[in-house]
């Protein structure tokens, strides 16, 4: 008989319920973080991200249920639990009359590290924000870009081993949201666990590993990033793109093929998304049949539009109170 050991969850929400007055921000909430792995943490404005995010960071008790890091209650285990998480908010506050290092230095002493030990992880968290070039400006004068990564680069400076992170990317231009990005697969890489709170799913849909999907104070998902077109969308779609147009044009052809049910040309472009039934041919075969078909693919992809739509699907309209 073979013993498996499961490894425990980072974070582990359970049952958690919390209300501002009459107002209800979350009901029964349970979902799970594992080891090394970058959650998304996706909701409409106002689903109830940044009260779970609270709770996590023990900045809010649980009215109901328990929450855990590592292990430890965020209720009775308070201490443990900030030196081994990292919380970057939203709407960060800074203090805009010091340079980079002074900021950076400031935390770093909060955290009762010594001069030797603040100067060696200051510096690798610059290389590693790209900002060390930057140590001796003022805060005051970066870019909202270079402020974000500033905000991280504090996040790090107690080497947390859970990185809780809030609308990272808002206000950022689209450069500045791609090497946040790449920062944050590199912290991974180097043994951290992410999780990203974000109303936006195509943002993390190519950077999550797993999500966790809210509305209204209700989980709707979660679970694989994976798996997640699979419990809600019963008709997937892939794009199909060539390395140049051919003639003519295989529509009809992608359109004859077992199982596909609807071939749609992507404007601009020669590519074309096809939409199949999952109970008749899966990604593999329909793959076979396009390479059959003699086509010069440059690529095969997941329709990301359809996650978008199953988000849309699982969270409902209106404006949240």
């Amino acid at each position: 008989m073979n013993d498996v050991f499961e490894t425990p969850p980072v974070l582990e929400v359970q049952h958690l319920s919390y209300s501002f007055r009459k107002h209800r921000a979350l009901l029964d909430v349970n979902f799970q973080v594992q080891p090394q792995s970058l959650h998304g943490f996706v909701g409409p404005n106002g689903a109830g991200k940044t009260t779970t995010l609270k709770v996590i960071c023990t900045l809010l008790q649980p009215q109901a249920g328990n929450v855990r890091v590592f292990g430890l209650d965020v209720v009775h285990d308070v201490k443990e639990v900030r030196r081994r998480i990292g919380f970057m908010p939203d709407h960060f506050s800074m203090y805009r009359q010091m340079t980079v290092f002074e900021y950076l230095d400031f935390f770093g002493a909060a955290y009762g590290l010594s001069q030797v030990e603040r100067d060696r992880i200051i510096t690798d968290v610059l290389t590693l924000t790209d900002m060390d070039g930057r140590k001796d400006d003022l805060i005051n004068g970066l870019s909202r870009g270079m402020q974000q990564r500033v905000s991280l680069a504090r996040v790090l400076v107690n080497d947390p081993d859970l990185l809780l992170l809030d609308e990272p990317a808002s206000g950022l231009d689209p450069r500045a949201r791609i090497e946040l990005m790449e920062i944050l697969q590199e912290l991974r890489k180097m043994g951290k666990t992410i999780f990203i709170s974000s109303h936006i799913l195509s943002e993390l849909a190519e950077l999550c590993d797993s999500v966790t999907i809210i509305d209204r104070g209700l989980i709707k998902y979660s679970g694989p990033m994976d798996d997640l077109l699979t419990d809600t969308e019963e008709h997937p779609a892939y794009v199909l793109t060539l390395r140049e147009a051919v003639d003519p044009d295989p529509q009809e052809q992608l359109q004859a093929l077992a199982g596909v049910l609807r071939v749609e040309e992507v404007e601009g472009k020669p590519a074309w998304s096809i939409s199949f039934d999952r109970a008749m041919t899966d990604t593999n075969n329909l793959l076979r049949g396009v390479l059959d078909l003699g086509l010069p693919v440059a690529s095969f992809t997941e329709d990301r539009k359809h996650l978008n739509q199953a988000f849309m699907d699982l969270t409902e309209r209106g404006v949240r109170t």
